[in-house]
C-alpha cells in the first residue's frame, strides 16, 4: 500500500467530523456569522493544507533540524524586571481581589470577572506564546516569596542558614498542575457560580495561600516549576515564544525551539490532554450532542438524589471529563500507530517523545475558541480599570468608555480562527516530523511512523473547525 493511500485511509473518515453542520454557538465565541463559504470546505482545505505540508516535510526536512535550540544573546535583565514584574503582579492581585470582595455583586461591572478569564485565562496565553514566560515575573506569590526570603535571609543570622527545602517527588511530576487546571476548566465551564466576583477572589486568596505554603515546603522555584499549575500551563507556552529569559539574559531564539527540550514528566501528557480537552468540551457543549444528552444526564443524577442545579453541574461534569479522555484517547491512537514502526519503545516513552507536539494544538484551540472574548471583552478593561468596583467612580476618566463590537467583524473572527488552527497543526507537524528524524535516523522510517500522526492532527483540526463553526450557525 502505497503512503498516499495510507494517508487518504487514515484521514478520509476524521473528516466526516469536520464535515458536519455548524450547530448552536459556544461559550467565548462570536455569535452568527454568514460565512462566505460552506464549513465543509473549509475542514477539507485545511486538511489539505496539513497533508501538502506533510509531504513536503517529507521532501524538504530530511534531517532534525530543532532538536537543539538555536538562540542570539539580546540583552541583560538586571533584577529589576522581577522586582517590576512582581509589583505588576501583586498589584493586579490585589486590585482583582478588592474589587471581588467590595465590588458590585453583578459580573460585567465588576474588575474580577474580567481580569480572571479574559487578561489571565486567555490574554496571559497569547502573551506567553509571543513573548516568553511573563508569568513567571507577575507571578504575585512568587514575587511576595522571593520578596520574604530576601527580608529573612538579611535579617537572620549567618551561623543559622535557612532549612533546606525538601526534594520535589519525581513521582509527583506534574500532576498538581492537572489538578489545578482541571479545576479551573471545571470553574469556568461547569459551576454556575462562576461569574460571582466574590467567589473568584476567595478562590484567587486560596490558590495564594496554597502557592506560599507549597513555596516553604519544596522551595519557590521547585515548587513554581511543578506545584504551581498555571505556571506550568503558562510555561508550557512560553516555549513557543521567539523570546526567552534564562539567568538574567534575554534570547532571541526560533518559534517553537523551546518544545523539544521539553522534560516530559509524570502527568504532562495528562496536562495537555486536559488544556485542550477543556476547550473541546467549551465548544461542543453548544452543539446538539450534547444538548440532546445534557438532559437525560441531568434527570438520571437528579433521580439520584441532586437538586436541579447540582444535577446540571454534575451532568457538565460527565462531558467535561469525557473531552478529556477523547483528547488522551484521540493522541493514544496516534502513539499507537507510531508504535507499528516502533516495537522497541513502550506506548508511554512514545507518548512522552512526542508529548510537545500537543503543545502548538492547545495553542491554537485555545486562541481560536476565546479569540472573540479576548477581542472584545478584553475592551472592557477600558471602563473597568476606571471604575473596578461598579459603584460610579471614574478614576481614570474612562468609565463611560464602551466595547466596540465592529472592530472586527465575525467573519473575520472566523478567518482569524481557521488561520491560527491551521497554523497550530503546521507547526504540530513540524515538531513530530523533526522528532520522528531524530528517533529513526532515516527519512522513511520517519514518515511512515508520522502517517498515524497526521491522521491525529487532521483529527484535532476538523474537530477544531467543527467547534469554531458552531458559534456561526
Amino acid at each position: 500500500m502505497t503512503s498516499l493511500r495510507r494517508i487518504g485511509l487514515l484521514v478520509t473518515p476524521l473528516l466526516a467530523l469536520a464535515a458536519l453542520p455548524a450547530t448552536a454557538s459556544a461559550h467565548g465565541l462570536v455569535g452568527k456569522a454568514d460565512l462566505p463559504l460552506p464549513t465543509w470546505l473549509f475542514a477539507w482545505a485545511a486538511a489539505v493544507v496539513l497533508v501538502i505540508s506533510f509531504a513536503a516535510l517529507g521532501l524538504l526536512w530530511p534531517q532534525p533540524r530543532l532538536q537543539r535550540p538555536r538562540e542570539r544573546r539580546l540583552f541583560a535583565l538586571g533584577a529589576w524586571a522581577d522586582v517590576l514584574g512582581g509589583v505588576v503582579g501583586i498589584a493586579f492581585f490585589v486590585l482583582l481581589v478588592y474589587s471581588g470582595l467590595a465590588g458590585t455583586p453583578v459580573a460585567t461591572a465588576n474588575f474580577a470577572p474580567t481580569a480572571v478569564y479574559v487578561v489571565f485565562w486567555v490574554g496571559l496565553v497569547v502573551a506567553s506564546a509571543l513573548f516568553g514566560d511573563l508569568f513567571r515575573l507577575l507571578s504575585p506569590w512568587r514575587a511576595l516569596a522571593r520578596a520574604v526570603a530576601w527580608v529573612a535571609g538579611r535579617m537572620r543570622p549567618a551561623e543559622a542558614p535557612l532549612p533546606a527545602p525538601l526534594t520535589w517527588p519525581r513521582r509527583l511530576g506534574q500532576w498538581p498542575a492537572v489538578v489545578t487546571i482541571a479545576a479551573f476548566a471545571w470553574l469556568e465551564l461547569v459551576s454556575v457560580d462562576r461569574d460571582d466576583p466574590r467567589l473568584l477572589a476567595l478562590l484567587a486568596l486560596a490558590y495564594a495561600a496554597v502557592q506560599l505554603i507549597g513555596m516553604s515546603v519544596w522551595g519557590i522555584e521547585a515548587w513554581s516549576r511543578r506545584g504551581d499549575g498555571f505556571a506550568v500551563f503558562f510555561g508550557l507556552f512560553a516555549r513557543v515564544a521567539p523570546l526567552t529569559r534564562r539567568a538574567g539574559v534575554l534570547y532571541l531564539r526560533r518559534p517553537l525551539d523551546g518544545l523539544p527540550s521539553l522534560e516530559v514528566l509524570p502527568g504532562t501528557v495528562a496536562l495537555l490532554c486536559v488544556m485542550i480537552g477543556s476547550t473541546t468540551f467549551d465548544g461542543a457543549s453548544g452543539g446538539p450532542l450534547w444538548t440532546d444528552l445534557a438532559p437525560h444526564l441531568q434527570d438520571l443524577f437528579h433521580d439520584l438524589g441532586l437538586g436541579l442545579t447540582r444535577a446540571g453541574e454534575a451532568a457538565f461534569t460527565v462531558g467535561l471529563l469525557a473531552c478529556f479522555l477523547l483528547v488522551a484517547l484521540v493522541y493514544r491512537i496516534g502513539i499507537a500507530g507510531v508504535r507499528t514502526v516502533d516495537r522497541e519503545r513502550s506506548a508511554r516513552e512514545l507518548a512522552g517523545a512526542f508529548a510537545h507536539t500537543l503543545v502548538p494544538i492547545a495553542l491554537a484551540y485555545a486562541v481560536a475558541h476565546y479569540a472573540s472574548l479576548l477581542i472584545y471583552q478584553g475592551q472592557a478593561l477600558g471602563f473597568l480599570l476606571s471604575d473596578p468596583l461598579g459603584d460610579g467612580s471614574d478614576l481614570l476618566g474612562t468609565a463611560n468608555w464602551t466595547i466596540d463590537y465592529t472592530v472586527i467583524s465575525a467573519t473575520g473572527i472566523w478567518y482569524l480562527q481557521v488561520v491560527v488552527i491551521v497554523l497550530g497543526h503546521i507547526g504540530a507537524l513540524v515538531l513530530a516530523h523533526d522528532r520522528a528524524l531524530a528517533l529513526y535516523r532515516g527519512g522513511r522510517a520517519a514518515l511512515r511512523s508520522q502517517l498515524w500522526m497526521l491522521a491525529v492532527m487532521v483529527a484535532f483540526t476538523g474537530l477544531a473547525l467543527w467547534l469554531i463553526s458552531a458559534a456561526n450557525a
